[in-house]
């Protein structure tokens, strides 16, 4: 008779790692009101009281989730920067596109503002964490523009509101399925170097 494997026991760093990561899922393929905790404990394979024991509710696994995938964001980037330097790391962000900060974090930021006239909390955490995003990416341009790959009189904490604009626009033409085509984001992004880089 062949014994049955006898489950992996899971840290609970891991098990929260798990809930966030399905949680993660759940959020970006749905949204912020329509999501339930049962539903993301079941896609994490445990039960809602465990969930709630990394997590005290619904808002704050939302919030770890808006943080974690700006944590990924940003360490890509930093990693590139770690090994390009500034300037080259830049350019090859502008190659790829970062899909991860066109489409999933945006996403999370998308449902956060369409919460956050009817709860203070999600108010108060959205401002703090656009400001956050904003300023690493302010000073990211401004090391940069001092590598000579910017022009000096180029406002790089304007131009990185400006990219986070860009990156809320991505996520409302996702969700609607339009108006903007993938054309358009190619001409925008294009132009939006030329004028940041000075190139014709």
């Amino acid at each position: 008779m062949t014994q049955a494997p006898t489950p992996v026991r899971l840290s609970a760093a891991e098990r929260r790692a798990a809930i966030l990561q399905a949680a993660l899922h759940v959020f970006s393929d749905g949204s912020y009101a329509g999501a339930t905790t049962a539903e993301i404990a079941r896609e994490a394979g445990v039960s809602e009281p465990i969930l709630y024991r990394h997590f005290a509710s619904k808002r704050d696994l939302y919030f770890a989730c808006v943080d974690e995938a700006w944590s990924r964001v940003r360490g890509k980037l930093e990693a590139r920067m770690e090994e390009l330097g500034p300037a080259e790391a830049w350019r090859g962000m502008r190659a790829s596109a970062m899909r991860e900060m066109k489409t999933l974090l945006p996403s999370l930021w998308m449902q956060a503002i369409t919460e956050a006239g009817e709860d203070p909390e999600i108010r108060r955490f959205v401002r703090r964490h656009m400001r956050e995003v904003h300023d690493f990416f302010a000073r990211y341009l401004s090391s940069v523009q001092e590598s000579g790959e910017i022009p000096p009189d180029r406002n790089v904490d304007a131009e990185a509101w400006i990219f986070i604009g860009g990156s809320l626009l991505v996520s409302i033409a996702d969700r609607l399925g339009g108006p903007l085509t993938a054309e358009d984001f190619t001409a925008i992004k294009t132009e939006r170097q030329r004028w940041l880089t000075g190139s014709a």
